[in-house]
């Protein structure tokens, strides 16, 4: 039970780290005189004039001894403060210091400081209790109840420090409920690091050696001192504790801070605002957190934000995100996420980026099951409609788009680009693949720019690839070219009361690529069936086959020559014939992972993983290093898949040189296609009569919403189909 003691008054400002944890010839400030080196002129003591007109000023300290300043002192900017243990104040000027519209003197009014050091033209009013902390220069601390660090202070690392037990560590439950996936946040882990922490949890040596990486990455001694940086503006706040605070960060209204790191520069400032509750965690560059948020056990990317209301719990959000709202709980969410509205739920899910979840999105409730629920897995892109239900487990292929709807049981769904839609009156589930490619081109080919544009990271630590079409998404579509081939063999088959007992799989697939480049009534006319799609006995309709296998093969062309003319162009002293030896040849790369979006094959993240286990990979810093490296050969791994992707729809083991002139008139006819649609799927906005209902005349309608003809979207894939075409032309003359 907690109780209030009883002690001799030196004992405020000193005692700082109980006796067994000093090193022998030690002090309390023997840390922080590492954080804190003495400005270029040393310190001094004050002079008695300087301590007579400090008394004058109502200001009082157990030891006028204790007080360090340097020779920039003006006593007069320093009133009716109490002072405790060792305190060393920077340069006090008679200046002012100004943020937004608040503009305070620079000096220390009405505060409790104990044991800090206060750097130069620091403004320090109205802080009820400011101890054991370490402020930058040119910094606002403005009406403050409590601001304090403890002696075992970790801000927001799950690290125990010296004489702490084991359950004392704080741990971050991803993925799901049960923390069989938890990880130990630190400041500077990214998605990639949670992720390879807690998908193979399986990995034992792993698992063993990350957990002590991330202990001896940081210092277990006692005593370190809070810090904020420079220029950092702290006002109108109740508990700030154990907290370290970047430069140029601003913090206005928190309510609770307490064991956090808030990384924040002058190229990338973090904001916190009013009503903020952050309970052990790391907050990114450049993150916004404003209005009623409450984050507890969480690692905040860089560049995301929190919004209105938003919970997030024993969750990392990766960069470029935003979640309004909400409420998220146990997940693992990569870069470029975003959340909107209230009542939308996430729970116990990994998802993984360039993801939007719409109003009254339920993902995941407890609503299946007695006990913890189980996972939910999504691909890139993932877009569940408004107020639509999914039930754990669920396993989502890249850019599946979700109607509306309350989706009665699991599901597993593995053709990419697909909308899915309950239809209750049939009690069937239906899907439509390629459905982006096929109606929703807008969407698609704004994609990747629409989240380069919003990538506003100077640290980008994370590496994304944010191009819907890469080796991940063309693994898929291979794939479900394959179970459209087979599954439309097998309607076909049950159409002709054929048995299927006795059919191989390859037999299928032949059979279903003879009908899918037959006529379309005939493949429309079957009734397509999905399997191992959803839990339970409903059938799944697969609709527009026909349709979708051929934009399956045209989204694979468009990857594969996409990826080759940027070879060539990468390379322009290089013949065809160079290009083909460089990236042909060697089989097809087929299994790839998204590790925090960043794409690899899973042969490396396989080699990652032994080393780290055999302890070749001993710090995080060296992790981070083969990330870089994997990286920097990504464009080359990706090409050459490419290439083994045409090769494989070419039906060619390796590319003939004299195929190069039809490469490329393919390209253009796929990228004039991809124009053409990104006009018409937003088109339908123009044309439609209950989005001109509202307006009294085309005006007023022009006035609102502007024309077609000047959307910043369309006339970018013009001005880009134009310059690719002109591109293109050029390489045909390449030999």
């Amino acid at each position: 039970m907690d109780k209030v003691t009883i002690l001799p008054p030196e004992t405020m400002g000193n005692h700082f780290i109980e006796p067994q944890y000093l090193p022998e010839g030690q002090d309390d400030n023997y840390l922080r005189n590492q954080q804190s080196p003495p400005p270029p002129g040393g310190w001094r003591h004050l002079h008695s004039d300087e301590v007579e007109r400090l008394v004058k000023n109502d200001n009082t300290a157990h030891n006028w001894d204790d007080i360090l300043v340097t020779n920039q002192f003006d006593p007069k900017m320093i009133k009716n403060n109490k002072f405790y243990g060792t305190v060393r104040i920077g340069a006090v000027r008679n200046v002012i210091l100004q943020h937004h519209d608040l503009r305070l003197a620079a000096g220390i009014t009405n505060s409790l400081i104990i044991s800090c050091d206060i750097g130069n033209d620091v403004a320090i009013h109205d802080v009820h209790y400011l101890a054991h902390y370490i402020i930058g220069d040119n910094s606002i601390l403005f009406n403050i109840q409590e601001m304090n660090t403890t002696d075992h202070a970790k801000f927001g690392n799950g690290i125990v420090k010296d004489g702490e037990p084991e359950s004392v560590r704080t741990w971050l439950e991803i993925m799901n409920e049960t923390a069989s996936r938890k990880v130990l946040p630190f400041d500077g882990m990214i998605p990639a690091d949670a992720y390879l922490w807690g998908k193979y949890i399986e990995d034992a040596p792993l698992q063993a050696n990350l957990k002590r990486i991330t202990q001896e990455s940081m210092d277990s001694r006692r005593g370190y001192f809070g810090t904020t940086g420079r220029c950092c503006v702290i006002k109108n706040c109740s508990i700030v504790k154990d907290v370290k605070i970047g430069s140029h960060c601003y913090i206005k209204g928190a309510s609770k801070l307490k064991n956090i790191t808030i990384n924040s520069s002058e190229q990338e400032p973090t904001q916190i605002g009013e009503g903020i509750v952050l309970v052990n965690g790391i907050v990114g560059y450049g993150c916004h957190i404003f209005y009623n948020c409450i984050a507890v056990r969480f690692i905040l990317g860089n560049n995301s934000n929190l919004k209105y209301g938003a919970r997030l719990i024993n969750s990392f959000l990766g960069d470029n995100s935003t979640i309004s709202c909400c409420e998220v709980l146990n997940n693992l969410i990569f870069p470029a996420h975003e959340q909107h509205h209230n009542n939308s739920f996430l729970v116990a899910a990994v998802v993984m980026g360039q993801s939007n979840l719409a109003a009254g999105a339920t993902l995941g409730s407890n609503h299946n099951s007695r006990s913890n629920d189980n996972e939910i897995q999504a691909g890139r892109g993932f877009w569940p409609g408004l107020c639509t239900s999914v039930k754990h487990s669920c396993r989502f292929a890249s850019f599946t788009l979700l109607s509306k709807a309350d989706y009665p049981a699991e599901m597993d769904i593995p053709l990419p680009f697909s909308l899915l839609n309950n239809n209750t009156a049939l009690n069937c589930l239906e899907v439509i693949p390629a459905f982006w490619w096929l109606y929703n081109m807008y969407a698609l080919a704004r994609n990747g720019s629409k989240y380069l544009q919003r990538d506003k990271r100077i640290h980008k630590d994370q590496h994304v690839e944010f191009d819907a079409f890469a080796p991940d998404t063309a693994e898929e579509l291979l794939h479900g070219l394959h179970l459209l081939e087979v599954w439309t063999a097998k309607a076909w088959l049950r159409s002709q009361g054929v048995p299927l007992d006795n059919q191989t799989e390859d037999a299928l697939a032949a059979k279903g690529r003879e009908l899918l480049n037959g006529p379309q009534e005939v493949v429309d006319s079957l009734e397509i069936l999905g399997e191992n799609m959803e839990k339970g006995h409903r059938k799944v309709h697969i609709h527009k086959v026909w349709k979708a296998w051929r934009a399956y093969r045209d989204m694979l062309y468009h990857y594969g020559t996409r990826n080759l003319i940027s070879y060539i162009t990468q390379h322009p002293e290089a013949s065809l014939a160079d290009m083909h030896a460089n990236l042909g040849g060697a089989p097809r790369v087929s299994d790839w992972v998204n590790l925090g979006g960043q794409l690899m094959p899973t042969s490396d993240l396989d080699k990652l993983r032994q080393d780290i286990g055999q302890g070749r990979l001993n710090t995080w810093a060296a992790i981070h290093k083969r990330y870089d490296d994997l990286w920097e050969r990504y464009p080359l791994d990706k090409q050459r898949h490419a290439y083994a992707v045409l090769s494989a729809l070419m039906g060619v083991e390796k590319i003939d040189v004299k195929s190069w002139p039809g490469i490329l008139d393919k390209a253009i006819e796929l990228q004039d296609y991809i124009c053409e649609q990104v006009y018409d799927s937003r088109h339908k906005d123009y044309d439609n009569h209950f989005r001109q209902i509202t307006f009294k005349n085309e005006a007023e309608m022009l006035a609102a919403v502007g024309t077609i003809e000047d959307n910043s979207f369309i006339v970018q894939v013009r001005e880009e189909t134009a310059a690719f075409k002109n591109l293109v032309n050029t390489l045909k003359q390449r030999r």
